[in-house]
């Protein structure tokens, strides 16, 4: 068994979406002279790798915590569509897509992640494929993006409505494309908020 971190590493000023507010991770005790350390971070829930759940964008009332642990963690699959500005549908994922799965997209734009770039110049998912993810009944899907779609935001709302979780900013994707069969774990904190900041890890058998 081998395990492969999917997740970008929390820090003080760490990238945030544009109009976010800013992470401030700060250490507020130490061991001397305050005899322990300790650490204080303010963060919205969007800021690094971030699940979001459908009251983030849809009309739910449900927190990110009340959702079954389950929904976090299934059989992965990773699509390599590297180099598509817009991320079509294609007959091959009709094998590869299975049911209950989170499936993985990699683009490799984690190379911009902090950048300008990252966030005005992703790819983003075409309508066709998101229906087509939808009707598989993926748990989640996850990118190494910032988000799956911009405003209005469309692809967002479809798989948010249809309770299909969204795992933003992930990284090392490619590390997946030869990796054969793999789980993916990524659970929220339990926290009452809309999404949550997650340690997404690839289990690969």
């Amino acid at each position: 068994m081998k395990l492969i971190d999917l997740s970008h590493e929390i820090k003080d000023k760490m990238p945030v979406y544009p109009g976010d507010i800013e992470t401030k991770l700060l250490q507020i005790k130490y061991l001397e002279p305050d005899q322990h350390n300790n650490h204080k971070l303010v963060t919205n829930m969007h800021a690094g790798t971030h699940i979001d759940s459908p009251m983030h964008l849809v009309d739910c009332q449900q927190y990110i915590s009340k959702f079954p642990l389950e929904s976090f963690i299934a059989e992965g699959c990773i699509l390599d569509v590297r180099d598509q500005a817009i991320i079509k549908l294609i007959p091959e994922y009709e094998t590869l897509v299975k049911e209950d799965s989170i499936v993985l997209l990699y683009t490799g734009f984690d190379k911009y992640y902090g950048t300008k770039e990252y966030y005005e110049a992703h790819p983003c998912l075409d309508m066709e494929l998101g229906q087509f993810l939808i009707a598989k009944k993926v748990k989640m899907v996850g990118i190494d993006l910032p988000s799956p779609d911009r405003y209005p935001f469309e692809i967002h709302k479809l798989f948010l409505m249809n309770n299909v979780y969204i795992l933003e900013n992930l990284t090392n994707l490619g590390q997946l494309l030869n990796a054969g069969q793999f789980e993916v774990i990524a659970f929220p904190l339990k926290i009452k908020a809309d999404s949550s900041l997650t340690r997404a890890v690839a289990r690969v058998r």
